[in-house]
């Protein structure tokens, strides 16, 4: 078994540094700077699946979309459209899209019009 060191000092000077902040990855570059994250696409099978929730949203009812086959930057463009055509509020989140309200059917039949593959997902 190893040691346990008894100072900072044998740890190697720092221990810890939020300086940089987060780097992708990838290209090691900062988050903010990364260029292979804009043509990042997420695995799967192709489906949008929307879905209402209300678990750990203190009661709220939220719409989500997971699974669209989109880079981030097309995704968060297609957020927007979202948001608008629904008329309230919401968020990208790690790739999926959250609309704030009960508006599962609203964005089926939008998905479906901009020409992406949907389902309705969960109860």
């Amino acid at each position: 078994m190893a040691k346990k060191a008894a100072s900072f000092a044998a740890l190697g000077g720092l221990v810890f540094s939020t300086d940089a902040g987060r780097h992708c990855p990838d290209c090691r570059q900062p988050v903010a700077a990364c260029t292979c994250k804009q043509t990042l696409i997420p695995e799967g099978d192709g489906i949008a699946r929307v879905r209402r929730e209300s678990k750990g949203r203190g009661g709220k009812t939220v719409t989500t979309i997971t699974g669209v086959p989109l880079a981030e930057d097309a995704l968060k463009e297609l957020a927007t459209t979202l948001k608008k055509r629904c008329g309230t509020g919401g968020a990208l989140k790690d790739g999926v899209i959250e609309i704030q309200g009960d508006h599962v059917e609203l964005l089926l039949a939008e998905l479906i019009k901009l020409g992406y593959k949907a389902k309705k997902s969960g109860g």
